[in-house]
């Protein structure tokens, strides 16, 4: 029994959550289990609250700026917990990792260029992408018996044919579970290095990696790479507080950075949200042993899952994560049919997920589904999703 209770049902609802209060707004329904948009179920800890109150009390919230009390803080946690030395100079605050996106495509590209991606990916890469008329470049990603693997000539393939300027990587991968190995990346890199193609890595899930792998950031691979590399990093998805908006974006190169900074302040962006800079000083200092036991609790619950499919629905196939909380399911076997496959979901088993065909066109069969609830929450789903595929057998 660890220090922390992550079996602890906390009622979100009435507190604006975008998981929990809106499913009339996006669902037309309120009767769904929500285990859909990332993020998890989980309190932070006393010591965490009894900073954030302490800065309440204080009853002032003027305009705030990252201080050198800030700076340590994300300093000490990146080398702690990955290894890296970050310059202080590096860094970026802004709202999050998205908006960081929208940036880079705005400081690195003009309308009309080509920016590439890797589906099935986290929806908002492509979005955003179009939203601000670039042209959507797609590498698929390609599933080899429930492993995902990246086609390197069609990568080449694709940059060199439409002058990519710019690439979007997923780092750990939402929704696929990958944690690239440093080869894959070196392979990516020397492309992109080739090409002259400026790499946004978004590694807002690298705290979150399962026994056995290693999470290796793309500013680990040698100073060759610096050049044209951006990271997008935030404590958001880590410490579950994404309603704070803060996100810390590295980018080693001064040009690099310096367009960066211009777009930022063009969208009229400057001093960050002040409870979330006192929200990161708190969580990196404090949140360590908690965040430990996090990743044993989800470690459990992926357990959890993987066995109850084995046993009770074996024609839902796990595709095995390496990392994130938010697990790839394929239904494959269970319909062809994609509307079916959301009638299943939605109408019979009642639940909310996040429905594959938004994350590429290729994976309309598949649902992508948060794990990071108590493991009370996740029996219920799975037992939902089992009541009613045995329902069509009868």
């Amino acid at each position: 029994m660890g220090k922390y209770d992550f079996d602890k049902v906390i009622d979100r609802k009435g507190t604006a959550s975008l998981k929990f209060d809106f499913g009339m707004q996006r669902m037309g329904r309120t009767d769904l289990l929500p285990l859909w948009v990332a993020d998890m179920d989980f309190k932070l800890p006393d010591e965490i609250i009894s900073d954030l109150r302490k800065r309440v009390d204080h009853g002032i919230f003027g305009y705030t700026d990252p201080c050198e009390e800030y700076h340590e803080a994300v300093y000490k946690w990146f080398k702690d917990r990955h290894g890296l030395e970050i310059k202080k100079d590096w860094t970026t605050v802004v709202p999050g990792v998205v908006y960081s996106i929208a940036m880079a495509i705005k400081a690195y590209t003009y309308e009309g260029d080509s920016v590439i991606i890797q589906e099935p990916v986290y929806y908002p890469f492509k979005e955003t992408i179009l939203l601000n008329k670039r042209k959507c470049i797609n590498n698929q990603l390609v599933n080899r018996d429930g492993h995902y693997e990246i086609d390197f000539d069609d990568f080449e393939k694709k940059v060199k044919e439409n002058n990519v300027k710019l690439f979007l990587l997923c780092s750990p991968h939402n929704p696929v579970g990958r944690v690239w190995k440093k080869e894959e990346l070196k392979k990516l890199g020397d492309i992109c290095l080739k090409y002259n193609v400026i790499i946004f890595s978004d590694e807002i899930h690298a705290d979150f990696i399962y026994p056995g792998y290693k999470h290796i950031s793309f500013l680990k691979l040698g100073e060759k790479y610096i050049k044209n590399l951006v990271i997008g990093t935030s404590p958001s998805k880590t410490f579950n507080m994404a309603g704070l908006q803060v996100a810390n974006i590295l980018i080693p190169d001064k040009t690099l950075r310096d367009a960066f900074r211009r777009e930022n302040e063009a969208a009229g962006y400057s001093q960050p949200n002040a409870m979330g800079l006192a929200a990161t000083i708190s969580c990196f200092r404090k949140g360590g042993e908690w965040v430990d036991e996090l990743k044993e609790y989800l470690t459990g619950n992926l357990a959890f899952v993987r066995d109850y499919l084995e046993k009770n629905l074996p024609e839902v196939k796990l595709i095995e994560p390496e990392g994130t909380y938010l697990i790839w399911l394929d239904f494959s076997e269970v319909t062809d049919d994609y509307h079916d496959l959301k009638h299943l979901v939605v109408d019979e088993a009642k639940l909310w997920l996040d429905g594959g065909i938004i994350f590429g066109k290729e994976t309309a069969l598949f649902e992508r589904i948060n794990i990071a609830s108590p493991r009370v929450v996740i029996r219920t789903a799975l037992d939902s999703l089992h009541r009613a595929i045995e329902a069509r057998k009868k």
